[in-house]
């Protein structure tokens, strides 16, 4: 089933184009099938970078999947986000061996530098802040990952010389 796509403002005045959704529900043909939901909402939060709702709604009417069911999955998962996040996904240790070594000073220098805090993206959608509880590198705490990058022992000053190299 291929129509035109439909571009709706999503969030802070995203242009969300819903067209890119078809090439998602062709290759899952089965309806009424609450499995599909992780799978499908990983697929949409790849292409958009976030879950627009237009899209999670035009998702329970194909598959016949209820809304509430698709939100309950998308707010109890992580990975998921409902606003538009950053180009470079930003996570934070806080966790104890972090902690201890200095990751308060650390998570000070990041917000400073990006004027966000916890779950915060910058104006220009560059980055998103994360902090979390373990990376499960406590040996190179403190220790933060961007996008898929692990940076450990840290300071304020090598926080600032890897975010300007983003």
């Amino acid at each position: 089933m291929v129509s035109d796509p439909i571009i709706r403002e999503g969030k802070l005045g995203t242009r969300v184009d819903l067209g890119k959704l078809e090439d998602i529900f062709s290759k899952h043909p089965e309806r009424n099938n609450t499995n599909l939901v992780i799978p499908v909402l990983q697929e949409i939060q790849q292409i958009y970078g976030y879950l627009p709702a237009e899209a999670l709604k035009k998702m329970s009417r194909h598959f016949n999947i209820p809304l509430s069911h698709i939100y309950g999955v998308a707010t109890f998962y992580a990975q998921f986000s409902l606003e538009p996040r950053g180009k470079n996904l930003i996570k934070l240790c806080q966790g104890t061996a972090c902690h201890i070594r200095g990751g308060k000073e650390v998570l000070k220098a990041v917000e400073n530098l990006l004027g966000i805090g916890h779950k915060g993206t910058t104006s220009d959608f560059k980055f998103s802040l994360e902090v979390v509880r373990c990376l499960g590198t406590c040996f190179l705490a403190p220790v933060m990952m961007i996008n898929r990058n692990y940076y450990g022992k840290l300071t304020p000053e090598k926080v600032r010389q890897i975010l300007k190299s983003y």
